[in-house]
């Protein structure tokens, strides 16, 4: 983070978002802020809080994409809701305490993911380890295979004979020799029975999900099972295996609350959906009732989960909305004040759908060039077909709904339509394809072709 300038991190964003100068530095300067929060003295840094954003503009414009690569190049817990998806409390629904619950998810996911990378070396080497020891004695891939539960909770274990010294010395020369072909890959495809652990029930409560295992606070064994599999896929298991045996779930979960509350980021979207008043009487389930809701999460709360309370207070909280409809003053005052930075987006034009065509990395144009590469059609773009895409992305989103750039993935699965349908044949030969202006106007048809504005001209 002590590098990341807010210059630096607009140069990142530039890689793969067009314009939106604007919300680009205000994200910026939000994630500069949370480092420079960190330097600071304690008395002090406790006293300083998130400045959330409102992101105000069309559908298609970046808003989701700025969030979501900024929480990527901070390396932080990141979810994105949308506010429509919850009611009031007391209604059935989702209530919006999963918010913090479903960070708390990723945030584990995320620093489990950097202790097994650590660990996996070692967990490789382990995992060879019993792989050979598998292959040299078929017995020991399922060893408490049938045990009885009685047996578990009573601390009896069935008893493996004893080997004699010359057995021993027979079986470690068996199992080098099978480390070595394991190392050449000479096994990959033979079969073994390995136990593995069976996936407890879950229960579906709210929307999630939820083990009646931990429910249960894991006080049973685990229920394994035997399956039969090749050497390749039994070393993922294996490898798996070890490294959940190496890595610190406590340590897991500890860092993880405290990334999720120092770090996290709440992408809330379709804010502007819950906002206006209803007309009539009763309870408003999913507007005014589901902003009274955030409010608490927005404002510094803490939220229990299964790993524990987590507060709120230092999330940074982006919301977004169109606001086609409604304004930002009919949200309540409340939440207007918890998003003190207003920025807006603004509608794309031509000149970026050029852009957004050739300048991001993994562009369209290279993802349908890597696509089709696939069955041997190599696709080049020239000029005018950009030009002619950019036009008729530009026309059909100011004569219909403005759909931002997700309007080019219509007009290209349009233009591509019959090159895609036709690639694949085993008999066709590698070939080149140019797809130019004259291509591109010939393939559109409908709402995505671009008009001739020169016949309505007197």
């Amino acid at each position: 983070m002590s590098e990341l300038t807010p210059r630096e991190i607009v140069r990142e964003l530039n890689r793969y978002i067009v314009g939106q100068d604007e919300a680009k530095k205000m994200v910026a300067i939000a994630l500069r802020n949370r480092y420079r929060r960190s330097c600071v003295d304690e008395a002090m840094r406790n006293e300083i809080s998130p400045k959330n954003i409102l992101m105000i503009g069309p559908t298609g414009v970046g808003k989701t994409e700025i969030a979501r690569r900024l929480a990527r190049l901070a390396k932080a817990p990141f979810v994105k809701v949308e506010a429509t998806k919850f009611t009031e409390v007391g209604y059935v629904g989702r209530d919006v305490d999963s918010i913090v619950r479903d960070l708390a998810e990723n945030a584990i996911r995320m620093v489990k993911e950097e202790h097994i990378a650590r660990v996996r070396p070692r967990a490789r080497v382990l995992a060879e380890d019993r792989l050979a020891e598998m292959l040299a004695n078929p017995q020991n891939g399922k060893n408490n295979a049938g045990s009885n539960m009685m047996d578990f909770l009573l601390g009896r274990k069935s008893q493996e004979p004893k080997l004699s010294e010359e057995e021993q010395q027979k079986l470690s020369g068996k199992k080098e020799d099978i480390r070595q072909q394991l190392l050449r890959g000479e096994l990959e495809d033979r079969e073994l029975e390995i136990e593995v652990e069976e996936s407890a029930p879950q229960l579906e409560v709210g929307g999630s999900s939820i083990s009646l295992g931990d429910m249960m606070g894991n006080m049973m064994p685990k229920r394994t099972k035997i399956r039969r599999m090749k050497v390749s896929e039994a070393r993922k298991i294996l490898e798996q295996q070890e490294c959940d045996k190496l890595i610190d779930e406590d340590a897991v979960q500890e860092e993880a609350i405290r990334r999720a509350e120092q770090t996290g980021i709440v992408f809330i979207d379709e804010i502007d959906k819950i906002a206006g008043h209803r007309a009539g009487s009763g309870p408003d389930v999913s507007r005014e009732g589901v902003q009274r809701d955030i409010l608490p999460i927005v404002e510094g709360s803490t939220v229990n989960t299964k790993y524990g309370p987590i507060k709120t207070d230092y999330m940074l909280f982006i919301a977004a909305g169109a606001f086609h409809v409604a304004k930002v003053s009919d949200l309540i005052p409340e939440l207007q004040g918890r998003f003190p930075v207003h920025v807006q987006l603004n509608s794309l034009s031509k000149e970026d759908f050029k852009l957004i065509l050739t300048q991001p990395e993994n562009a369209l144009t290279l993802q349908y060039k890597a696509l089709l590469a696939v069955d041997r059609v190599m696709l080049r773009f020239e000029d005018s077909a950009i030009e002619a895409i950019a036009e008729a992305a530009c026309q059909a989103n100011e004569n219909h709904e403005d759909i931002g750039a997700r309007r080019l993935h219509a007009i290209f699965e349009q233009v591509l339509e019959d090159i895609s349908f036709n690639a694949g044949d085993e008999n066709m030969p590698p070939f080149e394809l140019a797809i130019d202006g004259n291509y591109v106007k010939a393939h559109l048809s409908g709402e995505n072709k671009p008009t001739d504005l020169h016949r309505y001209i007197i």
